[in-house]
């Protein structure tokens, strides 16, 4: 498994990571046979956060890992509107000290662990000034409670606030940013936030690597979903996936995958992890199985005229 410095920061990641949302989310996943998996093909970068399930993804986590917890790096978040849930939603002061404080300690409560090697804000919280978030994450990290920080879901603009107020009032700064990017989903990404994760020298650990399924394969346009899948259990949601523009792009690139005797996850994935900025690509699983493929789908190292011919096949037409 390769590693990959994330950003400017002491950590080595591995290039395939494993995103636990579906611990405690979902009663039909066993997190055990999976983190042991992931940690047998050599991933060593955990994703979880403090919303998911309510904390029952970070307590299945920490049970999971046990005493090996000190051979990996967990990443977890905390400020997810509505947890824990306010009588009041407009309220919430995700970024405030008081919640960091309290959050922080329940996450290594839940995670069984004295330290969170990435704490990453889950979504930004306009009302609280950064400079107050900042200080207390910096007292963080000086308690050593946090090794590093990140943010996660937040616009160019704010990254680059947070980032000069933290240089300018000498504080610790975030040396990654979690966002949604895959071959469907590019403009969370690009171009703003790209040239602010160059210039900074941020890691990006992109979520939703598969654009919530429909880069799996396993989707035909027309065509029922399977029995079990994520799309058959979301019904009509699933139609703010499924768009014209998805289907004729998965289309596209499912023949490109085919044609140089590759599936469409291993696309997906290879894509994703020649991107500069990338550091570890967080991929869910439910199943041992699904570990296993996930890690082998980074095999393809594309070459400079597949790229070339990857962009021309999902640049927007104008």
């Amino acid at each position: 498994m390769q590693l990959r410095q994330l950003g400017r920061s002491g950590l080595l990641v591995s290039v395939v990571g494993l995103g636990t949302n579906n611990f405690g989310m979902r009663q039909d996943v066993d997190a055990q046979p999976v983190v042991d998996k992931a940690l047998e093909l050599g991933i060593n970068f955990f994703d979880t956060a403090a919303s998911y399930g309510n904390g029952r993804s970070e307590q299945a986590l920490g049970a999971a890992l046990g005493k090996r917890r000190k051979d990996v790096i967990i990443a977890t978040k905390w400020g997810s509107p509505g947890f824990p849930p306010l009588p009041n939603p407009k309220e919430f002061r995700g970024g405030s000290r008081d919640y960091i404080m309290k959050a922080v300690e329940q996450s290594l409560r839940d995670l069984q662990t004295d330290y969170i090697d990435l704490y990453q804000f889950h979504f930004p919280d306009p009302k609280t000034p950064i400079e107050e978030t900042l200080r207390t994450l910096d007292d963080l990290v000086r308690q050593g409670k946090v090794r590093y920080i990140g943010a996660s879901n937040m616009s160019a603009w704010r990254l680059v606030e947070a980032q000069w107020t933290a240089k300018h009032l000498g504080l610790d700064s975030f040396v990654s940013a979690q966002d949604g990017y895959s071959l469907l989903n590019r403009s969370m990404v690009e171009p703003d936030l790209q040239q602010v994760l160059s210039s900074y020298g941020l890691g990006l650990l992109p979520y939703f690597p598969l654009a919530s399924g429909l880069l799996t394969g396993k989707y035909q346009r027309g065509e029922a979903y399977p029995p079990g899948s994520r799309f058959a259990a979301m019904g009509r949601l699933s139609e703010r996936f499924t768009s014209e523009r998805n289907w004729d792009l998965t289309e596209k690139l499912q023949g490109f995958a085919t044609e140089r005797g590759h599936t469409l996850v291993e696309l997906a994935f290879s894509w994703l992890a020649a991107q500069p900025a990338v550091a570890s690509i967080i991929a869910g699983a439910t199943k041992a199985e699904q570990v296993v493929q996930n890690v082998a789908a980074v095999g393809w190292t594309l070459s400079t005229e597949e790229l070339a011919e990857i962009e021309r096949l999902t640049r927007p037409s104008k």
